[in-house]
């Protein structure tokens, strides 16, 4: 017999979860946690047909139907991959599309291309402006920047090339010069000096202890000459950090002054910046550049740098070899500007065309060039330019294309050497500790 304390208690069994099919190359997971198939891109979207329903009946959309439409669109547009479809950024498609139809067209006729030449700045910037507006990460200029590249170094191999009069040696160096713009960009979109977000139990600070650290900061920098006027350009105000950042300043006046970001909750050192768009502070942020899709900062501004240098100089040597080609016996300025019967062949026609969106991106890329090396002989960067010019603080000169705050300026060849050893924690500056 066996008795009920003797009886061993009954382990349950543990229900095992069944485990997920694997996905083939077409299918996906949706924003919704479903599974989908990118066949089925076009069925079963409510908010599309509500929205082609009032499109044909003449009725108006309401901007949270757009986005709906926009969201379901970006969430479908999926190509077929390994262990799943995976996504495709839709700003990513406009260039690849719109950039070489564009060219074609302008390429018919002189004025067909003067006014296509005209409007793509002119659409850049409109949507420059409203994706910064938003305050949005976009890959529409990063992929018009390297998609343009591309495309003109095909069209100087299909139609420049084969007429006769570009060397080998002058196609190798146009190539060289090709990849290494390439490879500058590779540099210059990686870490630009992120700072890292440690444990909120570590770097959380009470409202307290960051008022105390504020009054003897004030209290230290009463009577230190050129404080204030050095200190004005990092003041935030409420505009632009809405949960207040709170001012640290170290043990004496000639130790580096340091803030608090709110959003990252952390300290972050001088110059240092939070990036709207990135989520992130940047140490030494210069901008936020949409071309990298990324920020310039501490550490990827010298290849930054590099990458329009070698642009610049490859975009002109491109421009020199193309017009020499359709345009012989006449200097470069002359053939850019007056070059008679380009337009009588299309071949010809379209590398006109090509030459003269060249030009036009080099002068924009050239006035970039020209900022950065005026900013870097002055030791300021653009955040701190452009936040001189709203507090008008800060000395201009030629029209505002100089603007000196004096705060880090320490002479043209202290400037530049300083910039140049960018990204090496083991050098330290004195100069830029008087905040």
């Amino acid at each position: 017999m066996t008795h009920k304390g003797s009886m061993k208690p009954v382990k349950k069994k543990k229900t095992e979860e069944p485990e997920l099919e694997p996905l083939c190359c077409c299918e996906y997971i949706d924003r919704n946690g479903e599974k989908n198939h990118v066949a089925a891109c076009l069925c079963d979207c409510q908010d599309l047909d509500e929205g082609c329903d009032r499109w044909i009946t003449c009725k108006s959309l309401q901007p949270e139907t757009c986005e709906r439409i926009m969201d379901t669109v970006s969430d479908r547009l999926r190509i077929p991959w390994l262990r799943g479809a995976k996504k495709v950024n839709i700003s990513i498609i406009p260039p690849l599309v719109l950039l070489p139809v564009f060219l074609h067209v302008a390429s018919w006729h002189f004025l067909l291309g003067v006014v296509v030449l005209t409007s793509l700045p002119v659409l850049a910037l409109w949507y420059y402006y409203l994706t910064h507006r938003r305050k949005e990460q976009t890959l529409f200029f990063l992929s018009l920047g390297l998609f343009s590249l591309g495309y003109m170094y095909y069209v100087f191999l299909q139609e420049v090339v084969p007429k006769g009069r570009v060397g080998p040696v002058q196609l190798a160096v146009l190539t060289c010069g090709l990849f290494l713009i390439l490879l500058a960009l590779h540099r210059a979109k990686k870490n630009p000096g992120y700072l890292s977000i440690p444990a909120s139990s570590d770097t959380s600070l009470s409202s307290g202890q960051l008022e105390c650290l504020n009054r003897k900061g004030q209290e230290k920098t009463k009577g230190f000459p050129g404080a204030d006027t050095a200190g004005s350009l990092n003041n935030r105000t409420v505009k632009d950090d809405p949960k207040g950042s709170s001012r640290l300043l170290a043990g004496s006046p000639t130790k580096v002054k340091e803030d608090w970001c709110a959003k990252c909750q952390l300290v972050r050192p001088a110059r240092a910046w939070h990036c709207r768009i990135c989520g992130i502070c940047v140490r030494r942020m210069d901008h936020h550049c949409v071309w990298i899709n990324s920020c310039v900062g501490e550490s990827n501004h010298q290849a930054f740098i590099l990458a329009l240098l070698i642009f610049l100089l490859t975009s002109v040597y491109g421009i020199t070899l193309t017009l020499d080609t359709i345009c012989r016996d006449r200097s470069v300025f002359t053939a850019l500007f007056y070059c008679p019967g380009v337009y009588a062949n299309y071949s010809s026609a379209l590398s006109f065309t090509c030459v003269w969106y060249s030009v036009i991106v080099t002068a924009g890329m050239a006035y970039i060039f020209l900022i950065q090396l005026i900013n870097i002989s002055y030791n300021v960067t653009e955040r701190e330019v452009q936040q001189a010019l709203r507090q008008k603080t800060g000395r201009r000169l030629l029209c505002g294309l100089i603007v000196d705050t004096g705060q880090y300026n320490r002479g043209f060849l202290r400037n530049w050497h300083q910039f140049s050893t960018l990204g090496t924690r083991a050098i330290h500056h004195p100069a830029e500790d008087i905040v």
